[in-house]
């Protein structure tokens, strides 16, 4: 398992580089609607995960099983990091140094307690081997998210149908 997650990581660290190369402003603060993020937000929330969220609570899973890690809330994060403010090339270089030290961090455990756990009081039982395959997974909903977003702009910015490329 974790050797498939290192894998997909530095895989996917490549595939956020490259999907957010280039990208220009208008298409980087663009929204589908009011109440979607923007691909500057991504970013941002991408960014403070890795650090924040599920590396932090993977490696509390390791360290401190059965004990409750803090709580917080990403939405939360939006304001309180300022996410709007951002410069966007500059959060895909600090994701992409906090992604290749959760790469340097699971590289280096042996032999680890994957199935260490706390009981989370909504959720039940979350085990460092669930967290870590989340987390893995909370990158391809993005992905798909990040693809979505820039589907509607060039449907958006052609002003014509795109169905005749295949329905999305």
């Amino acid at each position: 398992m974790e050797a498939l997650v290192l894998s997909e990581f530095e895989r996917n660290k490549q595939i956020f580089i490259n999907l957010y190369a280039d990208i220009d402003d208008d298409m980087l603060y663009w929204r589908r609607s009011k109440n979607k993020w923007c691909l500057l937000e991504v970013i941002c929330h991408l960014y403070d995960e890795e650090r924040l969220d599920f590396r932090f609570r993977t490696q509390w899973i390791l360290d401190k099983p059965n004990e409750l890690p803090p709580t917080f809330d990403p939405m939360d994060w939006v304001e309180e990091h300022q996410y709007m403010v951002q410069n966007g090339p500059e959060m895909v270089k600090k994701f992409v140094a906090e992604r290749d030290k959760s790469i340097a961090w699971l590289s280096e455990l042996k032999d680890a307690p994957w199935d260490n756990y706390f009981d989370h009081p909504k959720r039940g039982k979350m085990s460092a081997k669930y967290l870590l395959s989340n987390w893995l997974a909370h990158d391809y909903l993005h992905i798909r998210q990040i693809m979505k977003q820039k589907f509607d702009y060039l449907k958006l910015q052609s002003g014509t149908d795109l169905d005749y490329a295949g329905v999305w």
